[in-house]
C-alpha cells in the first residue's frame, strides 16, 4: 500500500511538472492554480488506473493452474466513472490441480478449496473447502480443520454455473 502512495505522489509531481513547463511555454499567461489542478489530476488518473488493472495485475500473479470461477463488479456513488465503465472489485478462484474427485453413493464428488479476492485498502483474501456434488449441483462448504461439510449453508448450482461447468467434468 505504501508503494501506491508514492506513485500516486509521483504521478501528482509529475503531472504538476508538466503544468508548469507549459506556464513557462507560454511566458505564464495559464493561471497559477493550473499546476495544483494537473497534480491532482495526476493523482486521481494514477488511482483510477491502479483501480481498473487491478483485476488483470492479481490474475497475472496467480500459478497457471488457477481459473476465475466468477467476479463482481459494482458501481460506487464516489467512483462516478464506475457507473459507465464497471470495476471488477472481487473475482473467485480455484486451482484445478488441488481438484480431489471420488465418488459417494454412485455420486460424483469433487472437493476443492475456492479463492475469493477482493479489491480494498489492503486487498482481501479468503479460501474454503467446498465439496460439489456433479451430479445434483449441490454445493457445501467444509470445516478448515475436520473437513465436516457444513450442511446448513448448502446451496444449489444451475448447470450453466461457471463454477460447476469448472469442477465438474461433464456437467
Amino acid at each position: 500500500m505504501i508503494w501506491h502512495l508514492i506513485a500516486a505522489l509521483v504521478a501528482g509531481l509529475g503531472a504538476a511538472g508538466i503544468a508548469l513547463l507549459l506556464r513557462t511555454l507560454t511566458a505564464r499567461r495559464l493561471p497559477r492554480w493550473i499546476v495544483p489542478a494537473f497534480a491532482g489530476l495526476g493523482m486521481l488518473a494514477y488511482q483510477i488506473h491502479h483501480e481498473y488493472t487491478w483485476f488483470d495485475h492479481k490474475q497475472a500473479q496467480l500459478p497457471e493452474s488457477t481459473r476465475v470461477v466468477a467476479s463482481e463488479q459494482r458501481p460506487a456513488f464516489w467512483r462516478p466513472w464506475t457507473y459507465v465503465v464497471p470495476l471488477t472489485t472481487a473475482f473467485s478462484v480455484i486451482d484445478e490441480d488441488g481438484l480431489a474427485r471420488s465418488r459417494a453413493a454412485g455420486q460424483p464428488l469433487v472437493e476443492f478449496i475456492l479463492y475469493r479476492f477482493e479489491m480494498s485498502a489492503a486487498d482481501q483474501l479468503a479460501h474454503r473447502p467446498q465439496l460439489l456434488n456433479c451430479a445434483s449441483g449441490e454445493l457445501v462448504p467444509l470445516t478448515e480443520d475436520s473437513r465436516q461439510p457444513q450442511t446448513q449453508a448448502l446451496r444449489r448450482l444451475g448447470d450453466d454455473d461457471p463454477l460447476r461447468r469448472a469442477v465438474c467434468p461433464t456437467a
